[in-house]
């Protein structure tokens, strides 16, 4: 693996703590939905204020595609989360209050059960670790949340990959969600992103260092890594931001004009995207990448439910839906045909349609990272937060 999460020492099978510290805790074995088993599944999760006495205050927040459990900092890990502003004391999520477990997806690389992680004789599991679903790693929370003795969560927030993670969990478990917010993330991955998805995937598999993913003990296959990572940035941004924060501008001492980037000459745009590979590439797993982009490009809440609208006729939950108006991966029109779906929804039930609250940003689709705190206010409304 390329990187490993090394923030703090992972306590195996230990209660659920105040403050935030990675942690592991096995769900034992574990039977994919396609097909394959794993004889055992640690999930990795961190924790943010106290879970009370009859655990009714559990809030589940769920990460995107190459998030980590690190949502938010506290005294055990001061380094900034990835939705820093939501969580703490005196935040939407108040920790004097919720209970946050941020549990990282079946297949990752950040402490939980991957392709980089060994099979009971010591090797990585690597080209062997089984095609995984979003509804699998839904499962696999649910299991964990048992294990820590949480029947149901107040409310269950992801953005992105992260959204899908939490529309299946109010899908597949109606019982134990009580509130849903799905953000920048509509009801099924469309051809156009999972177009965008399998280029990504190509280009890691097409790296010389790919070894059939059977990488581990020699150079990581970070190549293909890497270009996955700029298609992918792309759709994550703008084009309007992109243009405004670089134009056609070159690198400052490099002249693009006649010099191809082998030979130094780029422009600010490339080495913007240059600088996002090499950072994901020392940070992720090639394999996890395939695995979660694939398990991404497979999201469909209808599938096996009898299409997309009983799907979410069924769910119950009280519904907050999110989108960036500038977000050109996950177009707010999904977002918008997301809510309208959801009829079953505890809003619904009190007389209330379920409104498509909209981010205003420039950036794109990661205005759901960045610009979150727009829609706080209802969010903590409609989650009765």
């Amino acid at each position: 693996m390329t990187d490993t999460l090394t923030r703090s020492t992972p306590v195996k099978d230990g209660p659920p703590v105040p403050e935030s510290a990675l942690r592991t805790h096995s769900i034992g074995p574990f039977e994919f939905e396609t097909g394959g088993r794993l004889p055992n599944v640690e999930i990795a999760y961190e924790t943010w204020g106290t879970l009370n006495a009859d655990r009714s205050n559990a809030v589940l927040i769920l990460h995107a595609l190459t998030g980590s459990t690190h949502v938010a900092a506290t005294a055990a890990d001061p380094e900034p989360g990835w939705w820093e502003g939501l969580v703490g004391p005196g935040r939407p999520l108040d920790t004097e209050k919720w209970f946050v477990l941020a549990p990282n997806m079946l297949g990752g690389c950040y402490g939980t059960t991957g392709p980089s992680s060994l099979d009971p004789d010591g090797s990585p599991w690597g080209s062997r670790f089984p095609f995984t679903t979003i509804r699998d790693s839904v499962r696999a929370e649910a299991l964990l949340a048992d294990v820590l003795g949480i029947e149901r969560f107040h409310a269950v927030v992801g953005g992105s990959m992260g959204g899908a993670r939490a529309l299946e969990w109010a899908a597949t478990f109606p019982d134990r969600v009580a509130g849903v917010a799905v953000i920048a993330c509509g009801a099924h991955s469309t051809a156009e992103q999972i177009a965008f998805a399998q280029s990504q995937t190509a280009a890691i598999r097409l790296d010389p260092h790919f070894a059939g993913g059977d990488y581990y003990g020699g150079p990581a296959p970070e190549g293909g890594l890497g270009i996955a990572r700029r298609i992918a940035h792309i759709t994550y941004r703008s084009e309007a931001e992109l243009q405004g924060r670089f134009g056609r501008s070159p690198q400052p001492g490099e002249d693009p004009f006649g010099a191809p980037v082998a030979r130094g000459g780029r422009y600010q745009v490339e080495s913007y995207l240059d600088h996002q590979a090499g950072k994901l590439a020392r940070r992720f797993d090639a394999n996890s990448y395939l695995v979660l982009t694939e398990a991404l490009m497979s999201h469909d809440v209808g599938r096996g439910r009898g299409g997309e609208g009983a799907a979410l006729a069924g769910v119950t939950a009280r519904a907050f839906v999110a989108a960036v108006d500038s977000d050109r991966l996950y177009w707010p029109e999904q977002s918008q045909e997301l809510a309208r779906q959801l009829t079953g929804s505890a809003s619904r039930a009190e007389g209330r349609d379920v409104p498509l609250h909209l981010i205003n940003s420039p950036i794109g689709h990661d205005g759901f990272l960045t610009d979150l705190e727009q829609v706080y206010p209802e969010l903590v409304q409609t989650l009765e937060l």
